[in-house]
């Protein structure tokens, strides 16, 4: 059995938008055109007297679609802003967005990437042994 090893990520955070539904691609593209390096899409059903009169007395669509994206500390507040103006968050109804900072998370990283932040060559096999 090999060595695993888990590499956690600690300097990030999460950027959550509930959109209208068929709006999500357009801010995960702003996204990712503002260095995003992916999304989460998911959808839900929004439920409660809002879905009726909506916050300013408009109609809101209940169906929504929820995207989730992990990005640096450093390049929050570029790509929320993005995100908010692809998905026309100034404008009544069209969604909420906000920003959890995470304390830890993990995925695979390549070992290169790993090498570059930590300063050590790369392991030529392309595992962690």
């Amino acid at each position: 059995m090999s060595k695993r090893e888990i590499i956690v990520l600690t300097d990030v955070a999460l950027i959550t938008a509930s959109v209208q539904r068929g709006m999500a691609d357009d801010v995960v593209q702003a996204a990712l055109d503002a260095g995003a390096q992916g999304a989460s899409i998911h959808y839900a059903f929004g439920r409660g007297v809002r879905e009726r009169l909506g916050i300013w007395g408009l109609a809101v669509e209940a169906e929504k679609e929820v995207i989730n994206i992990v990005v640096p500390i450093n390049q929050v507040d570029r790509i929320f802003e993005s995100m908010y103006i692809a998905g026309n968050m100034d404008t009544p109804g069209m969604g909420f967005m906000w920003v959890t900072p995470l304390e830890k998370a993990a995925t695979f990283v390549p070992p290169e990437l790993v090498a570059q932040h930590v300063g050590q060559p790369p392991d030529s096999t392309g595992t962690d042994a």
